[in-house]
């Protein structure tokens, strides 16, 4: 008899049979030829009807739970009032309230209930001013025509250190092989470079390190040698093509804003603490990890290998990002202005 026959509930026609032939005096293993059942399950109905009259399931069959519906209902209200409550927290008050459980209960209730213990995502700090000014630019441009957004030259600012915290949290390694090189990261960073590009729906444009720190006038030279190369190069249109950038000091500055005045270039106005509104920052996260990949062990390995991995970006993926833009500007309206998943 295979073993998914076994595992098969027996129907209540099979228990009746069984009881039947054993009060006509059949032997369990007669039983069990003509129906085919386990001596075992054969014995069981037979010693289930002795006891209890009946060879139907009883109730109260499998383990007893350990917290009732209503107590689940007030671990879920309690953690999503508080998403950062911990269960010895949620242990602590339902012990109060006389219910008695285990912190390890009360995860395995949250989890049931799709509630997981995750990293909070770092978001910027939005006051109301920052809120206020997040939603009238999804309002103003959230019904621009895509060639728009395919016009816009979108830059920012990044820093790639050189021996960054590894993007796997884990290594797979033996007992004794915890100190060996290929296992350890290093401890204290090498240093770091700064790098200012830029993209638009067409592609990735110019990018350039920065040596030192960046003031107005460096940041002023750099979009000179690179902002209108990259219009050139990205094939935006030269009569509607607009300028992205953040409200960074070294951007607003006052001798920056006059620089900016004499290029006659159209600049699109950011409203502050936006990043998720920047889709440059998706092509940031990627060059960090091909450059981390790499295992540069010096800065000029580094920057030779940001440049070679920005080029590689492809033109595919700018174009996805510019292509859904109108969805960004849709979750800021409907998160209240919030920081979105973008």
């Amino acid at each position: 008899m295979d073993q998914k026959k076994q595992r098969e509930e027996l129907s209540q026609e099979i228990r009746k049979k069984i009881l039947d032939k054993h009060v006509k005096g059949k032997g369990y293993k007669t039983i069990l030829k003509q129906l085919d059942v386990p001596v075992t399950t054969v014995a069981h109905i037979i010693q289930k009807f002795k006891i209890h009259g009946t060879v139907a399931n009883l109730p109260g069959c499998g383990r007893r739970r350990k917290i009732d519906d209503k107590s689940k209902r007030r671990i879920i209200r309690m953690v999503t009032k508080e998403p950062r409550k911990t269960s010895k927290e949620i242990q602590g008050e339902l012990q109060a309230q006389g219910t008695s459980v285990s912190d390890r209960t009360i995860r395995r209730c949250l989890s049931q209930s799709g509630l997981h213990g995750r990293r909070p995502r770092t978001t910027p700090l939005l006051k109301t001013n920052h809120k206020k000014a997040r939603l009238e630019f999804a309002k103003l441009h959230v019904d621009k025509p895509q060639r728009f957004w395919e016009n816009v030259l979108w830059t920012d600012e990044t820093k790639i250190e050189l021996f960054a915290k590894a993007h796997q949290l884990y290594v797979n390694r033996g007992k004794n092989e915890a100190y060996q090189e290929k296992n350890c990261s290093v401890k204290h960073g090498g240093g770091s470079l700064m790098f200012w590009g830029c993209f638009a729906a067409s592609g990735t444009g110019c990018l350039e390190s920065v040596q030192g720190t960046m003031k107005s006038q460096d940041y002023q030279g750099i979009l000179e040698r690179n902002v209108l190369a990259s219009v050139r190069k990205l094939g935006l249109s030269r009569r509607s093509w607009v300028l992205q950038q953040d409200n960074d000091p070294k951007h607003t500055a006052k001798n920056t804003q006059e620089w900016l005045r004499g290029k006659y270039w159209t600049i699109l106005k950011w409203p502050s603490m936006s990043p998720d509104l920047n889709p440059i920052e998706h092509l940031w996260k990627e060059l960090k990890h091909a450059v981390w990949k790499r295992h540069p062990s010096n800065l000029r390995q580094l920057e030779q290998s940001a440049h070679e991995e920005w080029a590689k970006i492809p033109a595919e993926k700018c174009r996805s990002l510019i292509d859904s833009y109108r969805n960004r500007l849709i979750a800021v309206i409907a998160s209240k202005c919030c920081a979105t998943k973008y």
